[in-house]
């Protein structure tokens, strides 16, 4: 199933146009999807196409396993399908390059962190390799992809011996609600939008969960079997992301995240949280968490003064990472045990206000959506952030769910994901507008994002500018 991702592809498919050969970065969470784009890739540029990839960390590994790994995969490439096993990095990249022909050809470096943490000179081969190799062959593009963002970042796109080397840096995120809404194929259209996003808010828009999809299955059903069954991909893979993503510092990213399942902490309170010290070594977690896909950084701009705000706050912004650490793992040992008996999802505890945050980080995940419903599309945003104002003596302290903030004018986005949206929605939104600190000179205007049977006086005073339902994302 390889939906959406058209423009990647296209932007891809655009440095054939180079008489040069080219270097392209692929970052993103696992199971977003970063292998599959490049294998959609090369088959639809007809290229010869190989594929090495580094293998996942174990204990007692080294860089002689990933050598031998690397001269194993490249004897397929071959013409006898043999390869001897190379003595470090600038030999593999030798042999390599003895099987780039002068025709058109993607070489695929997959998971190259993990096959270049063992060597502290990897980086440096790899850049000789390309200087004095790789770059000779005018039809070659040369794809360095990995799960951990930052060893691609530190190594090769902030590394200066790497620095105007790479054509194009692909940053994967989730797949957008309309292209979700895909993986139900011909039952789409029959399936309420409740069902829909009930899964999304517990898989996200990451490809590899939508793909254990059933569209001839309830949501409950599905959410079932791939949660709540022993052995099922999302019961398991929470550990499995994090082993081999975040080897020995996995344990450490996991209480920052369990801190954080809750909704948004700023750095001193996950550090509290988790009794550590505030200081470089957390910042470091929550960065590399961030670029990793899992923990998004809400700054955004302080409305009452026009200017980035003062306190970062933190949460988690990946859907199923939130999900697990909820609703999978409390229960993980009698899953595991065959004891756990999923009667349904009404009969879990507090599945409406979990699913409301789900669902209010999904809609957020997907403002891009959101901009032209609410005449946005085409206006400079200066911040576009989920925004809470502490209460002092002489102000209120008021959530918003998503703040847009332009030079003269704001948007109050209110998500709501509720069976029954009664008039009171107004009067909970007046109460955030009024207690938001506006300079006199900037517009306010409201939102209401919503999931759910509206009541027919809502809107009906002309309080609201925009009332948008959920369902209008998901495309036809």
């Amino acid at each position: 199933m390889f939906y959406g991702r058209e423009e990647d592809i296209a932007d891809l498919m655009s440095l054939w146009k180079k008489p040069t050969a080219s270097l392209v970065t692929c970052r993103g969470r696992r199971r977003i999807g970063k292998s599959t784009l490049v294998e959609e890739f090369a088959r639809r540029s007809k290229a010869r196409f190989i594929e090495l990839a580094g293998e996942a960390p174990r204990k007692g590994m080294t860089n002689d396993d990933q050598l031998k790994a690397f001269g194993r995969q490249l004897a397929a490439y071959t013409t006898d399908g043999t390869c001897a096993v190379p003595g470090d990095w600038a030999a593999a990249f030798r042999m390599l390059d003895g099987e780039i022909g002068e025709g058109k050809t993607i070489v695929f470096l997959d998971e190259i962190s993990w096959m270049g943490q063992y060597a502290a000179d990897f980086p440096g081969d790899l850049k000789t390799a390309w200087d004095t190799r790789f770059k000779k062959h005018p039809r070659l593009i040369l794809v360095l992809c990995g799960s951990v963002s930052t060893w691609i970042r530190e190594n090769i796109l902030n590394n200066t011996g790497f620095v105007g080397r790479a054509s194009q840096n692909c940053l994967l995120r989730e797949l957008p609600l309309d292209v979700c809404r895909r993986f139900w194929r011909g039952a789409a259209d029959r399936i309420a939008p409740r069902e829909i996003f009930d899964v999304l808010s517990v898989t996200g828009g990451v490809p590899r969960y939508l793909e254990e999809l059933d569209p001839s299955l309830s949501a409950a059903e599905n959410i079932r079997q791939m949660c709540f069954r022993a052995k099922s991909l999302l019961r398991d893979d929470f550990d499995q992301i994090f082993n081999s993503v975040f080897g020995e510092n996995a344990v450490v990213k996991s209480r920052i995240l369990l801190a954080l399942k809750d909704g948004h902490l700023t750095m001193s309170e996950v550090a509290a949280e988790i009794g550590m010290e505030r200081g470089g070594l957390i910042s470091n977690h929550l960065e590399e968490l961030a670029t990793a896909g899992f923990v998004a950084a809400d700054d955004g701009f302080n409305p009452a003064t026009g200017r980035p705000a003062k306190c970062t706050r933190y949460r988690i912004s990946d859907n199923y990472t939130r999900f697990y650490l909820k609703y999978i793992l409390p229960y993980a040992r009698m899953i595991d045990e065959g004891a756990y008996r999923f009667v349904g999802l009404d009969a879990l505890p507090g599945w409406d206000a979990i699913m409301g945050l789900q669902f209010e980080n999904l809609i957020v995940n997907n403002m891009s959506a959101l901009l032209p419903r609410l005449g946005l599309d085409r206006v400079l945003l200066k911040s576009a952030a989920p925004w809470r104002q502490q209460a002092t003596q002489r102000k209120r302290g008021c959530q918003i769910d998503l703040l847009l903030q332009s030079e003269k004018s704001m948007v109050v986005v209110e998500i709501k994901r509720k069976a029954e949206i009664g008039i009171e929605i107004e009067s909970e939104i007046a109460a955030k507008v009024r207690a938001l600190a506006v300079p006199r000179d900037v517009s306010v205007r409201t939102a209401l994002v919503y999931e759910g049977h509206l009541a027919p006086p809502v809107g009906t005073n002309g309080y609201l500018d925009f009332i948008i339902p959920a369902a209008s994302l998901l495309g036809e």
